[in-house]
């Protein structure tokens, strides 16, 4: 990235800084150029770990989107240089550097559709169909190129039922039916879905039905 970029936009955080809490308003995002960055998200009583992003990263784009407060925690792991966008200049960023905006472009494409389809689970009734459907959201944004049936969703019973908007216990008793079944084999740390087309089923039959 040329110097003159970093000079408008640059801005630096030194190691536990912390760059945005949750829940605060923010219009701004960030580009990483060195350094590595924590997001960390209130779970209950815990914090949780979603991600550590590197150079290249971008995040709290979702500020530039909705004018929502920030859904997750951003804190520097070591020293990190980024360059810092808001709504006046990213108009600026946009002409004057089309390479990056096309590759913001494209980061926002999938944000949006990833908004969607979290939407999609949310607005179902039936807490069978939202817990089936999560599973399918995961496999279509990380197993799309596989073509086994079985796949490893490297997630726990709390990260499902964040993602329902469901209290843990109910969508454990879910989980717990789905094992009975033999369609899924429960770990603290992952879920093995055995035939992921037996869910894709469950959803279609749902959503007829609502």
């Amino acid at each position: 990235m040329p110097d003159s970029m970093f000079s408008k936009f640059g801005k630096v955080f030194q190691p536990n800084e912390v760059i945005f809490c949750e829940f605060e308003p923010g219009n701004d995002f960030y580009l990483i150029q060195q350094g590595k960055v924590k997001i960390t998200k209130t779970v209950g009583s815990s914090i949780k770990t979603l991600d550590i992003l590197e150079e290249g990263d971008i995040f709290g784009e979702m500020a530039i989107l909705e004018e929502q407060p920030r859904s997750a925690t951003a804190m520097a792991v070591d020293t990190v240089k980024t360059l810092h966008f808001n709504r006046e200049n990213f108009e600026m960023l946009m002409t004057s550097n089309p390479a990056l905006a096309l590759k913001l472009l494209k980061i926002f494409s999938v944000r949006i559709y990833d908004a969607k389809r979290r939407l999609m689970i949310l607005l179902m009734d039936d807490v069978q169909g939202k817990v089936a459907d999560v599973f399918l959201m995961l496999y279509e944004k990380n197993h799309h190129h596989d073509n086994f049936k079985e796949i490893v969703l490297n997630v726990t019973v709390e990260d499902v039922a964040n993602w329902c908007a469901l209290p843990s216990p109910e969508v454990q008793n879910v989980l717990n039916q789905f094992a009975k079944t033999g369609k899924i084999e429960i770990y603290p740390d992952k879920i093995v879905i055995h035939n992921i087309n037996d869910f894709q089923r469950i959803v279609s039959q749902k959503r007829k039905e609502s």
